[in-house]
């Protein structure tokens, strides 16, 4: 394998490289950089980086060399590049936080010996949480800015107040590793990696606000959206669908409030009622959630029919389901993303997952789930304590009830441990007999 050259001493992309899981060595750059703010971002970085793999391969006998620029816009050809003080550091940052913002890398490869060029850019998209003067205060006292682009990172204390990113999470951090791979193997090096699953599939590692998690989905929010719309057509063709406006509208009103204080933004959700006396909700990926009938007559008040909403919307910011068809499918996953080219493979693939994928969850992702659920309820003006209300009442029923396929303790198991954590959750206490519902005594 042709030896492969870093032109950058940044400490981000040495470590990015290192995800390749091939030796590489550093030779810092000394070319200067255009500083040039008429020039449109993709042919500045473009142009910048593929100065310093010059510069770089200008000194070396053979070897692949990789050179990289990152620049933070605002639009408009507002270019906020690495801050010169502390001072703009900080009112940069406020601005940045009040407005989108994209990150742009651009990334040459230059093979020494055989004088091959190969230039390219990633473009992403960052929204963060408004900061006030205070908490930009405290995020310099941890970091420095001098050395970064916009004058923040995402891999540390930054992603507290990133809400969202659009695009590829490594280009942020300062080299898109799914686009090096794609022109490495141009160059005529393969790396048979996860780096390639990235490629193939899009690369959407990214952090989750809702678990506080950096997270590596291997579905983008388009190809998510399409499999629960084609998983919601199956569900429709087998439960019928209660039409009746006064029903439909009160859980509606409800998931409105709940989706104006969640963490995920980029979907659609949509709330219909089954008409089956089964007592359950169901949600899939891409927005989509149903609540039976038999649930909603179970409910004591709005505020409990609002939490069992707000917990299935938590399973959806959490992306459960499609981390769970990550994880059960495997490789196989990349047939499923068959359905961005309508592939009938893709069709079989939903057919098998409805009953196993989408319809339950671990202990782990249901406590998340109601985790969110009550953040959220309580964030939208509803009774936190609805959600254990909603669990020891369903409790009530629980041996009276056969179990059916999709009853509620199937497809949301471990109730007595979920209304304990939900306790402490909203009085931030433990109960004895939470206590004893946790550990199973």
């Amino acid at each position: 394998m042709k030896k492969i050259i870093l032109a950058s001493v940044s400490p981000q992309r040495k470590r990015l490289m290192k995800l390749l899981g091939v030796p590489f060595s550093v030779k810092p750059s000394h070319a200067e950089e255009h500083h040039c703010p008429d020039m449109l971002c993709p042919i500045l970085v473009k142009k910048n980086a593929l100065l310093k793999a010059r510069e770089v391969a200008g000194r070396v006998k053979e070897g692949i060399v990789v050179g990289a620029d990152t620049l933070v816009t605002l639009g408009h050809g507002k270019i906020i590049g690495k801050p010169k003080s502390l001072k703009e550091a900080k009112k940069r940052l406020y601005t940045l936080s009040r407005n989108p913002s994209w990150v742009y890398t651009g990334v040459a490869l230059i093979d020494a010996a055989a004088k091959e060029e190969i230039v390219d850019y990633e473009k992403t998209k960052v929204i963060m949480l408004p900061l006030s003067t205070q908490e930009i205060d405290r995020y310099y006292r941890h970091m420095s800015p001098m050395d970064k682009a916009g004058g923040f990172d995402i891999e540390g204390r930054g992603s507290h107040f990133i809400r969202r990113i659009d695009g590829c999470y490594f280009n942020v951090v300062g080299l898109p590793i799914a686009k090096l791979v794609a022109m490495l193997k141009k160059m005529g090096v393969h790396l048979m990696t996860l780096m390639m699953v990235l490629h193939l599939t899009g690369c959407s590692t990214q952090f989750n606000v809702a678990t506080g998690r950096q997270e590596t989905l291997l579905h983008t929010t388009e190809s998510e959206v399409k499999i629960g719309n084609s998983v919601a057509r199956r569900f429709e063709q087998e439960f019928k669908v209660i039409e009746d406006l006064d029903v439909n509208e009160r859980v509606s009103g409800l998931l409105r409030r709940i989706v104006e204080v969640c963490d995920r933004q980029d979907l659609v959700y949509s709330v219909k009622v089954i008409d089956d006396d089964a007592v359950n909700a169901v949600s899939l990926p891409g927005g989509f959630i149903y609540v039976f009938r038999g649930l909603i007559e179970k409910v004591e008040n709005e505020d409990q029919l609002a939490c069992v909403i707000a917990h299935e919307v938590g399973h959806i910011t959490a992306r459960h389901a499609v981390k769970r068809i990550q994880t059960l499918y495997g490789y196989n996953l990349l047939q499923i993303l068959s359905i961005q080219s309508g592939s009938a493979d893709f069709a079989r693939g939903v057919n098998l997952a409805f009953g196993s994928v989408f319809t339950a969850y671990s202990k782990e992702d249901e406590f998340e789930a109601d985790r969110l659920g009550i953040k959220y309820a309580k964030k939208a003006g509803f009774d936190p304590n609805g959600m254990a209300g909603f669990l020891e009442r369903l409790k009530e029923y629980q041996e009276k009830e056969p179990l059916r396929r999709l009853s509620y303790w199937r497809t949301h198991p471990y109730p007595s441990q979920r209304i304990s954590q939900a306790n402490q959750q909203v009085i931030g206490t433990l109960e004895f007999r939470d206590y004893l519902n946790l550990t199973g005594e």
